[in-house]
């Protein structure tokens, strides 16, 4: 896998269009950084939409194993705090 494109918002702004395009039409993110710090992707939607998908299954299966576990039930706080620290 190649390497993902970074660029300044300041240099997304010049040239939009393009970087919609390689999303689109090459299906390649660029991540945009605010300062030298990471902030945000254009993302060929298709990308989006598994990612979604990929997540919604995640908390699916959790859900699952909590309710398969005959012990006494988990606040949805703790479930939430670990589905979220879940690095996939």
């Amino acid at each position: 896998m190649s390497e993902i494109p970074v660029e300044s918002i300041r240099q997304v702004r010049d040239h939009l269009a393009d970087v919609v395009d390689r999303a689109d039409r090459e299906d390649e993110p660029t991540v945009i950084t605010r300062r030298g710090r990471e902030v945000a992707a254009v993302v060929p939607i298709d990308m989006l939409r598994r990612f979604q998908e990929y997540e919604e299954q995640a908390i699916i299966r959790m859900v699952r194993e909590r309710m398969a576990n005959p012990e006494p039930g988990i606040p949805l706080e703790e479930v939430m705090a670990e589905t979220l620290a879940r690095p996939e």
